[in-house]
């Protein structure tokens, strides 16, 4: 399995092999997929369509990666198995693919198509820099334009159904109960200000889960949307013992919390597990307690 982050420059090399070895016209194994999505509401799809990296597919959060949101599962709970497997098949995204996810946004929203395809046991990678930086490496390559495909659109796709694996994920109660126990180091992805509950700008009440720290997954990234330097992110997780204690990450919907996983694994630090429901879902419960300030 590749590393959980990958480079412009690795990205070409793993595509320029595939083609040297691709002498039967078969669908190539190393798939590039467009993640784009917006908090604002923005189209990902409208993004892709006006403009995409050659050869890439679009994959939707909301109808692909995420099931239907609820008060009770959150704005974005991982799918039903079955409903995924369609939508990677119906972009043509096979189970023997090696898949690179790009956005716009440091990797943040990408991470979760990483994270979910890394759990069931793909090889997938984050690239870094996203869209910018593959624009900065190839400015004289065009970009693509064109609606994202549909079903039965793409290329062929063998897709296997499986269960979301248990170990990799956390409830809301073992979640809450780490929290407060500190059995296990619980991280809040989201920005410093929705943390501490000066502004919640789209779930149901502001704070926080009473003892868990903030980690801005936009802070595991440069200015330029590539992921900082091994040892200053290792040095950030290791000050909050996640060298010691297992880690269960969250954000406002599980998805930008997906990051934080894979820096865990990028950086040499044990896997961590996904609060899938996140602030969303807890918010939502009022008879939860709730922090805030730092």
């Amino acid at each position: 399995m590749i590393a959980p982050f990958v480079s412009v420059t690795e990205l070409d090399r793993m595509r320029a092999g595939v083609e040297r070895d691709s002498t039967d016209g078969a669908r190539p194994r190393v798939v590039v997929v467009d993640s784009r999505w917006y908090l604002d509401g923005r189209s990902g799809a409208d993004a892709y369509a006006h403009g995409h990296l050659p050869g890439a597919v679009f994959v939707d959060l909301d109808t692909v990666l995420a099931g239907p949101p609820s008060a009770a599962a959150g704005r974005h709970p991982l799918p039903e198995p079955e409903v995924f497997a369609r939508g990677l098949a119906a972009a043509g995204i096979g189970d023997d693919d090696t898949v690179v996810v790009y956005d716009d946004a440091g990797g943040v929203i990408a991470a979760r198509l990483v994270w979910m395809l890394r759990a069931l046991g793909q090889s997938a990678a984050v690239l870094d820099g996203g869209f910018a930086a593959w624009q900065q490496e190839h400015p004289e390559e065009a970009l693509e334009a064109g609606e994202p495909a549909g079903a039965g659109d793409a290329s062929p796709a063998s897709r296997t159904v499986r269960s979301w694996p248990a170990a990799a994920l956390a409830t809301i109660d073992e979640t809450q109960a780490a929290a407060a126990d500190g059995t296990a180091i619980v991280l809040d992805a989201r920005t410093a200000d929705r943390y501490r509950g000066d502004t919640e700008p789209v779930d149901a009440r502001p704070g926080h889960i009473p003892g868990a720290a903030s980690l801005s997954c936009r802070d595991n990234v440069a200015a330029d949307g590539t992921l900082l330097g091994t040892a200053t992110l290792r040095e950030r997780l290791t000050a909050l013992g996640a060298d010691r204690l297992p880690v269960i990450s969250y954000c406002g919907s599980g998805v930008t919390a997906c990051h934080t996983l894979l820096v865990l694994e990028q950086v040499g630090l044990p896997a961590g597990r996904l609060y899938p429901g996140s602030w969303s879902q807890y918010a939502a419960d009022a008879q939860r307690p709730v922090a805030t300030g730092e």
